[in-house]
């Protein structure tokens, strides 16, 4: 996977509604698109990628860290939201896209900074205009539960 470092380097919108929502996630993941430049910004990458699962990659560092030295509650939802949505992603039909319509987390102890971790989202459900999707963070040495969360997506037909 590559990330974009200008927005010449983001997929057109042609390039998007010419593929399925598994085929676009399995072309970032082949690297034949690239990837979100927030993925640079907060050292993640894409794992993983399955009809209905789709995985990240990270390690929190100290630009993610709160003020008091712990990794900031964002840095976890930002991974929550990437990997539940694009788990999404891969129901979405040719012609489609979607965007996340709410998300919640659930920190359930802290990620010590260096701690690799998986970010793992499934699809629980995917209509026509919604989806539904859960995930949870945790350590790839410690296996350890680090958070959780939940998502509802709006799955959106885009006219040609």
């Amino acid at each position: 996977m590559f990330t974009a470092t200008s927005l010449d380097q983001l997929p057109d919108r042609e390039t998007i509604l010419s593929l399925s929502g598994l085929d676009f996630m399995r072309a970032i993941l082949r690297g034949e698109i690239a990837g979100p430049p927030i993925a640079t910004q907060l050292n993640y990458t894409l794992d993983t990628v399955e009809p209905g699962k789709v995985i990240f990659r990270g390690t929190p560092t100290f630009e993610h860290t709160n003020p008091m030295g712990g990794v900031h509650g964002g840095w976890y939802g930002t991974l929550l939201d990437s990997c539940m949505a694009c788990a999404i992603m891969t129901a979405v039909p040719k012609g489609s896209v979607y965007t996340t319509l709410e998300y919640k987390i659930n920190l359930t102890r802290a990620i010590p900074l260096g701690t690799e971790i998986l970010a793992t989202g499934i699809t629980d459900h995917a209509g026509r205009t919604t989806g539904v999707a859960h995930g949870e963070i945790r350590g790839v040495a410690d296996r350890k539960l680090y958070a959780t969360g939940s998502t509802t997506c709006l799955i959106m037909k885009v006219a040609g």
